[in-house]
């Protein structure tokens, strides 16, 4: 097991530089990136990551770089953190710079949009070769970077690699599970956002705590009956990377893809409720990539079709619920 390691965090965001700050509680040399060199200047400057994580300082073993090739010289492992968008184009950028041998992990989730692939897909066709990995559960980055106890899981594709990397996070009230569903922790973590979009709607039109576990319930379903689809394991979507991270981003209104829905489900248009939430919301390209996949795969997600819906046909979020209260009456272990 490695003890300390020079482990290099891709994103500089809020979900990166916590855990880049978790990396280096536990003693291992952190180098930061991020894509803009004036935020990086300021990361350096005022050690502290005052755009996302104000009021948290960054310790010494965590070096803000702007440079990809700088970053992973003499890395042994690459977290990234970055939105699912920009996630192929980054792979493409560090090729060059990344020695055989090191592990790719990453904490992103969603979907490549255009060809509706899984984190893992792209990184299996840009870095041939290389060990890899996600991470993921109900985590708030401010949660992680203050310290308060946390629970993720780690899925890889080899077993010892993920181990390895799982002990670098693993440490200081932080708990790293380990698994080798890496399907299943890369769905847990994207389908989530897609239905904190569809409880965060119905809390902003008014509809209370019934209608809130009936969708995260139904939605897990939904969740499972994809999963089985293909290849998820249903004992991790019942764990911390599955209901854990739904419970978790349905429930907090930490939780930018919930915020989201509650601007929707109160009148706010698409544009205005990203403006408001002014981060990157997952939920919305992971609804696009899901509907391709439902048609696909001839499936039926009522719940994230809905949302679909609402986020890229203009239907009134009401008229949405009208809809999924309308269905016909079925078994609740059916489809």
């Amino acid at each position: 097991m490695i003890k300390k390691s020079t482990v290099t965090v891709l994103g500089a965001g809020s979900w990166g530089t916590a855990l880049a700050i978790q990396l280096a509680r536990n003693g291992q040399q952190v180098n930061l990136w991020g894509h803009r060199a004036e935020h990086i200047e300021a990361l350096i400057a005022e050690r502290e990551n005052k755009a996302y994580l104000p009021g948290i300082s960054l310790s010494e073993n965590i070096k803000p770089l702007a440079s990809l090739e700088l970053c992973l010289k003499n890395t042994q492992a690459v977290l990234i953190a970055i939105p699912s968008k920009t996630f192929r184009d980054l792979l493409k950028s560090l090729k060059p710079f990344l020695d055989p041998g090191v592990s790719v992990f990453w904490a992103s989730k969603g979907f490549e949009i255009e060809t509706g692939k899984l984190l893992h897909e792209l990184v299996c066709e840009e870095l041939p070769g290389h060990h890899y990995g996600v991470v993921s559960g109900p985590t708030f980055a401010g949660e992680v970077a203050t310290g308060l106890p946390t629970a993720i899981t780690c899925a890889g594709d080899d077993q010892s690699a993920t181990t390895q990397f799982a002990s670098l996070l693993h440490g200081n009230r932080f708990r790293c599970y380990t698994s080798e569903d890496v399907v299943g922790v890369e769905l847990g973590g994207a389908l989530k956002n897609i239905l904190a979009i569809a409880v965060g709607a119905a809390d902003g039109l008014g509809f209370g705590a019934n209608t809130r576990a009936a969708l995260i319930t139904r939605g897990l379903s939904e969740e499972m009956r994809l999963g089985e689809c293909l290849g998820a394991r249903q004992e991790t979507l019942m764990g911390l990377a599955g209901l854990g991270d739904l419970l978790l981003t349905c429930t907090d209104d930490q939780s930018r893809n919930r915020r989201f829905g509650l601007a929707i489900g109160r009148g706010k248009t698409v544009d205005q409720a990203e403006k408001e939430v002014g981060q990157t919301v997952e939920g919305l390209p992971a609804a696009k990539a899901i509907h391709r996949i439902a048609h696909k795969l001839k499936l039926e997600l009522p719940i994230m079709e809905q949302v679909y819906h609402v986020l890229y046909e203009g239907k009134n979020p009401l008229d949405a619920v009208k809809d999924l209260e309308s269905r016909p009456r079925r078994p609740e272990l059916g489809d």
